[in-house]
């Protein structure tokens, strides 16, 4: 596993950036924070994009800039996706493609053309000009022209927020393919939540400039002293399952997590198939007896963990043990105090069904 190790400051007159940390590389790893965090600043910086920063970035044990020595951005190895895919109008897709594979470095592994165009279905497109291209399309290419130059490091830097959500929809499988077809490490900046919970092996946390934490991406959305960075109403977290069975006649699956059973919107997934499902924490309420005739279907016993109560605002955010697993709910501060919550208590967790998308439980995780 490759390790991007970075101890780098930059100064400038209405910001400060100083990162320190190493990051183990492999899949996607998510650079998540909130704009203007520095998050794109960071990204050009490890691709060699900001000549006044100082410091060290090593990348698979290769020095790629030091006090000493600054490796200039086309020899580093690092691949960057940007938002405005940046192709050559007077080419067509094809020959940006062919493009970047021309020039690629003969002697490094990496993406061939044919695996290139099957993984991110552009043979439709070879021959038309860029110009008449969606911008899914459009970033489809960009991507392609990246991975064709054979980088050892991809950087894509909010490569889905010029998208509108139908877009952003039918762009996510390709991305979430490329590690496993192309064997290489990505970092993919983002202020989007779902796009988080969706791609990420891993996620760095960052605002004002510096690192607040790294983890697993499960650990880092449950987290909740988070809750100011990921915001309240999308808060949440990553549940891992398995489907038990179908009920086709009301368009319903049952899934096992943690030795509990929910009901989910159908899905087209086998008996034993493991799935991801993300939960947030606003569509989760709290009761300390067992509710009857109620429309919500899981009702799941729980434990309290942690409360987090916000002063600032009518909220608390509650974390919750489903033997093993963990669970968040949203309510009002004043809901807490009329139930009485102290970690340890009891009590029983209201999920909507309607509230969990089901994603196929990737192999690197």
């Amino acid at each position: 596993m490759a390790q991007l190790d970075i101890d780098v400051q930059l100064q400038r007159q209405d910001f400060s950036l100083a990162v320190r940390a190493r990051i183990d590389m492999h899949g996607i790893t998510a650079l998540f924070g909130p704009s203007g965090g520095g998050k794109t600043t960071l990204l050009r910086l490890i691709a060699g994009l900001e000549p006044d920063a100082r410091g060290r970035v090593t990348f698979d044990g290769h020095c790629w800039q030091d006090d000493e020595v600054i490796v200039p951005a086309h020899r580093r190895g690092a691949g960057l996706v940007f938002q405005d895919t940046r192709l050559f109008p007077h080419l067509t897709v094809a020959g940006n493609l062919r493009f970047a594979a021309k020039r690629a470095p003969a002697a490094r592994p990496g993406a061939d053309f044919p695996t290139t165009v099957e993984a991110l279905d552009l043979g439709p497109l070879l021959d038309r000009r860029v110009q008449g291209l969606s911008g899914g399309e459009r970033q489809r290419v960009a991507i392609g022209r990246t991975l064709l130059a054979r980088p050892q490091l991809v950087l894509m830097d909010e490569p889905l927020a010029a998208l509108d959500v139908t877009r952003r929809a039918d762009l996510l499988p390709y991305i979430e393919s490329l590690p496993t077809t192309f064997d290489m490490p990505f970092l993919y900046v983002t202020h989007a939540l779902d796009e988080v919970a969706r791609l990420a092996v891993r996620t760095v946390v960052m605002a004002d400039g510096r690192i607040l934490m790294q983890d697993d991406t499960p650990a880092v959305l449950e987290r909740l002293d988070l809750t100011p960075l990921t915001g309240l109403p999308e808060s949440g977290v990553l549940l891992d399952g398995r489907v038990l069975s179908h009920a086709p006649e009301l368009q319903l699956t049952e899934v096992d997590i943690a030795g509990q059973r929910l009901s989910i919107p159908a899905l087209d997934r086998a008996p034993g198939s493991a799935i991801r499902l993300r939960v947030r924490a606003r569509d989760v309420a709290l009761a300390l007896l067992k509710p009857k005739h109620i429309s919500i279907r899981n009702v799941l016993r729980a434990r309290v963990l942690e409360i987090d109560i916000d002063r600032d605002t009518a909220f608390a955010e509650v974390l919750l043990d489903l033997n093993g697993a963990h669970l968040r709910a949203r309510i009002t501060r004043a809901s807490a105090d009329e139930l009485g919550l102290r970690p340890g208590n009891e009590l029983f967790a209201l999920v909507k069904s309607v509230a969990m998308d089901g994603e196929p439980l990737r192999r690197d995780v």
